[in-house]
């Protein structure tokens, strides 16, 4: 939104004088602090808190959306850990809906995308005993033997904790060994919330909050980036989704080792927590908006389109957000499992593309970290080449 947004809310009679104050920090891009997150939460409406996202979000990255082509492999869904809102894992003991793949079932899914521009894959899967640090770090070494230019984001800080523990080494020492085996980078799931009695109710035996921002910030120190995420819409408070938010940004000013920030939606299907009910579209909407306003020191903010559908990735481009994660490819169940909104996520980089333009978005194709491979403005996929 252009700055003139901004001034018309400065000079309407009901905006509260605490909301303006709020939009003259954003104007001048200063930090708004925990109270005046949870303010925003509590009064800005929806409108409100599009114009100040928008206008944050088009300063740091002007008309671009982003995406990449990546897929993910996930080598079991069979977990020691019992959280309440999941409903991807099965406990070891458990059979129905359980996978555990082998080394050649994986290394297959990757050959199947040689000759194919995937710049990425995505691993990530239950917390399994049989596979320990030495495993997969042997199957990162094979995978770059097959694909050596691919970038391997993988394991959750829950995954990498236990490994540690189980291997009876630092996580410096773990994280090192994947590194000189090849892995590039973590996702941010296994975040959930920080606050430590909401995780008690939803995920007790996993690792801590403290646990999980260790992980990331020796990973930083270390050389490999790391996205953070929170998942939001079940018992929390919006003072927990602050304190959350803060705690990652508190970490980013000392590390700057994020790449991105990501909320996930609470989905109610099939799991210990199916009597809660779903927040709504215009909450999410919010959600990221209050998102993009408060972790100033992110650079972008990402929608994960496979969770919450295509037309509202599509409506959160005008609430903060700049990337709408990658093509896929029909390679994770984490979500559909959950009852996401798209049962079968797969879209081509032609879809992704399309899905951007339709709200006069500019598509950047990208990679891992955030460098430009192409930009999709004026690309014709009828010739596969740049329309001059």
């Amino acid at each position: 939104m252009s700055t003139q947004s901004i001034s018309s809310i400065l000079l309407d009679s009901n905006i509260s004088k605490e909301l303006k104050t709020i939009a003259e920090k954003v104007y001048n891009e200063e930090r708004i602090s925990v109270e005046e997150g949870i303010l925003l939460y509590e009064k800005g409406e929806l409108g409100y808190l599009g114009v100040l996202a928008n206008f944050i979000r088009e300063k740091k990255n002007g008309n671009n959306v982003y995406f990449n082509r990546n897929f993910h492999v996930e080598p079991t869904n069979m977990c020691v850990f019992d959280c309440k809102f999941c409903s991807y894992s099965r406990l070891l003991k458990q059979k129905e809906d359980a996978w555990e793949m082998t080394d050649n079932e994986i290394l297959d899914i990757v050959r199947s995308y040689n000759g194919k521009p995937v710049t990425e894959v995505h691993i990530v899967g239950g917390v399994h005993p049989k596979m320990g640090l030495q495993y997969f770090a042997d199957l990162i070494k094979n995978i770059k033997t097959i694909r050596p230019d691919i970038h391997v984001k993988a394991f959750t800080a829950v995954e990498l904790s236990y490994m540690c523990k189980k291997a009876k080494v630092s996580y410096a020492e773990g994280l090192q060994i994947l590194k000189d085996h090849g892995q590039d980078s973590l996702p941010g799931g296994g975040a959930e919330i920080f606050d430590e009695k909401i995780r008690t109710q939803i995920c007790d035996d996993k690792c801590t909050s403290a646990e999980w921002l260790e992980m990331h910030e020796t990973a930083h120190k270390l050389g490999m980036p790391s996205n953070a995420t929170i998942l939001y819409g079940h018992i929390e408070t919006f003072e927990h989704r602050i304190d959350h938010m803060n705690r990652l940004r508190e970490l980013q000013d000392r590390t700057k080792g994020f790449n991105t920030y990501i909320p996930l939606k609470f989905r109610n299907k099939g799991n210990q927590m199916s009597n809660i009910p779903e927040v709504s579209t215009i909450e999410d909407l919010r959600n990221y908006a209050v998102s993009r306003i408060f972790l100033d020191n992110f650079n972008h903010l990402k929608a994960y389109w496979p969770m919450i559908g295509k037309n509202t990735t599509q409506l959160s481009l005008s609430f903060g957000v700049d990337d709408i994660d990658g093509t896929i490819d029909d390679t994770t169940k984490i979500y559909s499992m959950a009852g996401a909104e798209d049962q079968i996520p797969k879209l081509s980089t032609q879809e992704l593309v399309e899905m951007i333009k339709q709200v006069n978005r500019t598509p950047i194709e990208r990679d891992t970290v955030y460098n430009v491979i192409t930009d999709y403005t004026n690309y014709d996929f009828s010739k596969e080449e740049v329309v001059v």
